[in-house]
């Protein structure tokens, strides 16, 4: 990246659960904020701007942004709005902090997944309303053909993706953040009930409510801050379209030119070797070998296996969602992809606890905006 460095250097969030009566999002935002400005040493009336991620389909009212400021400190202060995945919503941070007129921002990003009685008649909104939303299937039948499709593409096999989502609920029983640690076998993930073959209900991360606050700073701000910084080393974007039938479903190409984009920010040539821990969107439990694929991280055809030869085990080589990723935290709309970035600061600061991986230096998290879309985002990270 050209300029001055971006930094994260403030991190707050609230625990990942099924069901958080007890508060409203603005509270679960509350409490993640003041962890963050605590942790980064930096006071609401220091940052220059505001991001907040979130679908207004998902909140139930429109212009959702308008009901973060207070909770934020951001009243009568400038707050953007991007209706987009978190690592999205941070490359937009990244950029605005990078004109040199802002010197702090925040990004927020939360949860309250419980509040949404039918989540699939929203996901149904995404379907193209002429040629597929008529035909009235569920939404998850798209993944299930994404996941035949790309099974059949690359051999990959459906006890390879169930082995995924079993390793990532076991990663998260380290995760006190965690919604759904649990210690589960391949052959239970397979006889999970069948949601849209080869779908099983096993292999789809269930929902969660949760928030997640980051400050970001330029680098020339770090002396005046106390929060250890992580450096922002490369991001990069990317939307294909999102009707089915206009695209690869096997591929992953948001991925691919979102993670070359990145890559090229960061210096990164060959990501397999520089990249030390990953964190990769696994909505669904296909799509992590899907994405480790189209990341480079594994060779064509051979995710699943490397994934059976402990390569991406928290003791491998490379370690994959140690977190639990989204099967194991929770599912958390646009806050998800800002949890997979929280892992990674934690990781690379040296203060993931219990799943603390050794000598992590440069970490990667990946995003997906969820079916049927075909957008995400990338992001390297380093300690130094």
């Amino acid at each position: 990246m050209g300029g001055e460095r971006i930094a994260i250097v403030g991190a707050g969030c609230t625990g990942l659960r099924l069901r958080t009566p007890e508060a409203s999002f603005r509270e679960l935002v509350f409490q993640a904020a003041q962890k963050a400005y605590a942790d980064a040493g930096v006071r609401p009336q220091e940052v220059s701007a505001f991001v907040s991620v979130a679908e207004n389909y998902n909140e139930g009212a429109a212009i959702a942004d308008e009901y973060v400021p207070d909770q934020l400190g951001a009243v009568l202060k400038p707050v953007h709005a991007v209706a987009g995945d978190g690592i999205t919503g941070l490359a937009s941070l990244v950029m605005q902090l990078e004109t040199g007129q802002l010197d702090i921002g925040v990004i927020e990003g939360h949860s309250k997944a419980s509040n949404v009685l039918h989540p699939a008649h929203i996901l149904a909104l995404a379907l193209d309303p002429i040629y597929t939303r008529p035909l009235r299937f569920h939404p998850h039948y798209v993944a299930g053909m994404e996941m035949r499709a790309f099974l059949a593409a690359t051999g990959n096999t459906q006890e390879q993706a169930a082995l995924a989502a079993a390793q990532n609920r076991k990663n998260a029983l380290a995760n006190p953040l965690a919604a759904y640690g649990a210690s589960l076998t391949v052959e239970q993930v397979l006889a999970s009930p069948p949601e849209a073959e080869p779908l099983k209900l096993g292999d789809i991360a269930p929902p969660a409510d949760g928030a997640v606050v980051l400050v970001l700073a330029r680098e020339s701000m770090l002396g005046t801050l106390k929060g250890k910084p992580v450096f922002i080393n490369g991001i990069g974007w990317s939307q294909d379209t999102p009707n089915i039938e206009d695209r690869e479903l096997h591929r992953a190409a948001y991925a691919e030119q979102a993670a070359q984009m990145a890559y090229r920010m960061a210096g990164i040539s060959d990501a397999a070797s520089q990249i030390d821990l990953a964190e990769v969107d696994d909505t669904f439990s296909y799509k992590e070998l899907q994405h480790l694929e189209a990341l480079g991280l594994a060779p064509p055809g051979q995710a699943g296996n490397l994934l059976e030869a402990g390569v991406f085990s928290p003791q491998g080589r490379l370690p994959v969602n140690v977190s639990g990723g989204h099967l194991g935290c929770g599912y958390a709309h646009e806050m998800s992809s800002l949890r997979s970035v929280l892992e990674v600061v934690l990781q690379l600061r040296g203060e993931a606890g219990a799943r603390q991986l050794p000598g992590a230096r440069v970490g990667l998290a990946q995003s997906w905006r969820g079916i049927p879309t075909a957008s995400g985002a990338v992001v390297v990270l380093g300690r130094e």
